[in-house]
C-alpha cells in the first residue's frame, strides 16, 4: 500500500510548501521584532545627539564613557 505522500499531486506539494514558507516568514517576522538590531537607550540617544551636531567630541566621549561605567548600555 502507497503512503498518502505520492497520491497528493502536485497542487497539494505547492500548498504545502507554501503554506511552510508562510509560516517560517511569520516565525522570523515575528523573532525580528523581539530582538531588533538597532540599539535603544541611552547610548543610542547619545550618539543621536552627537551625529546632529547637538554635542561636541568631548561631551560625547566623556558621557559615552560614564554610561559604559555604569553599564546603562
Amino acid at each position: 500500500m502507497l503512503g498518502s505522500c505520492t497520491t497528493m499531486g502536485i497542487g497539494g506539494w505547492l500548498l504545502m510548501i507554501g503554506l511552510w514558507a508562510g509560516f517560517l516568514a511569520v516565525v522570523v517576522w515575528g523573532v525580528s521584532r523581539l530582538f531588533p538590531s538597532t540599539p535603544d537607550g541611552p547610548t543610542a540617544v547619545l550618539a543621536e545627539r552627537f551625529a546632529a551636531g547637538e554635542i561636541d567630541t568631548d561631551t560625547y566621549r566623556s558621557a559615552r564613557a560614564e554610561l559604559t561605567r555604569s553599564g546603562r548600555n
